[in-house]
């Protein structure tokens, strides 16, 4: 898809703030959704807190809903100059070889957890699980990464860094996982951006940071702690306010945000062809949506 194509259309846009902890149910994932018009809203769990599970089978189901831009908070890659290693031909290998990789090794694992893959001889020496930084650690981040922090979106972390509260690891293996699933299951209504183009009727999923759309929101590096909050963020993406009282969670507060957030920038073609995008990118690393239009025209942060 070029910058001068029409851009995808859809009627629903989700946000979904991810982890790859451990566990059953998580309080660190959050579903939230708005339609072309109108706020985003809270989606709730059948039970009192979401599982990845619950999350697969939620968005399987929506897909007969029609098409939707689904945001997932996580890598849907691994940087190459490292990951490249795992296969005999890296120039060949695509982002889906790295996710049949993971998933030969954590398949078992409950909950489409991944952290196993991190775990296996073949793979772990490459990530920081524990301790102070090794000597050998060189935090290998993807072009999208990089250009994030360029372009003045926040400085996202490399997926192979294992510790510290804002780890991604093993959120992105366990998200790699429930992609592949949701493409295995529904392949001709699921793509993958940028790795398979946005096509009619298809519901796309794409990597998002919701630090992104707080950083253009204007709240910079803030956390946003309440429903005022939240609506003053929608109010700067052009959505309507959600009406929340009282405290919120940052959870919520991100899903939410980033819901209304695809909304904005979904109807803009140079987001969906960015000129930093290169063709590593598109076929092996990935992209966070958003990340690399600063050429654009499309508002510098918090415009």
């Amino acid at each position: 898809m070029t910058a001068e194509d029409a851009v995808p259309a859809f009627s629903r846009f989700i946000a979904i703030d991810w982890s790859g902890a451990a566990g059953k149910r998580y309080a660190g994932v959050a579903v939230a959704e708005c339609g072309a018009e109108g706020p985003p809203r809270v989606v709730a769990p059948t039970e009192r807190q979401w599982s990845r599970t619950a999350v697969f089978d939620w968005l399987l189901d929506g897909l007969k809903r029609g098409p939707a831009l689904v945001g997932i908070d996580c890598a849907f890659s691994l940087p190459f100059a490292v990951a490249g290693r795992y296969f005999p031909d890296p120039d060949a290998a695509t982002a889906f070889d790295l996710w049949d990789r993971v998933e030969a090794v954590a398949g078992a694992e409950p909950d489409f957890a991944g952290g196993g893959f991190a775990a296996h001889p073949d793979y772990g020496a490459d990530f920081w699980r524990a301790g102070t930084q090794p000597d050998w650690y060189r935090d290998p981040h993807r072009l999208t990464e990089r250009m994030c922090r360029a372009d003045g979106y926040g400085s996202p972390q490399s997926p192979y860094k294992l510790i510290g509260a804002k780890q991604v690891g093993k959120g992105g293996l366990a998200g790699m996982r429930v992609l592949r699933a949701l493409k295995r299951a529904a392949p001709d209504r699921v793509a993958v951006w940028p790795f398979d183009p946005p096509e009619p009727g298809r519901t796309v999923f794409c990597e998002i940071y919701p630090r992104l759309f707080l950083i253009r929101a204007g709240f910079g590096l803030r956390k946003i702690r309440d429903g005022a909050g939240v609506d003053a963020a929608l109010a700067a993406l052009g959505a309507p306010p959600a009406g929340l009282s009282g405290a919120v969670s940052d959870h919520d507060a991100d899903a939410l945000v980033s819901a209304a957030g695809l909304r904005w920038l979904a109807g803009r073609p140079a987001v969906w062809s960015p000129p930093a995008m290169d063709a590593l990118a598109r076929r092996q690393e990935g992209w966070i949506f958003g990340v690399g239009d600063r050429n654009s025209g499309i508002p510098a942060p918090g415009a």
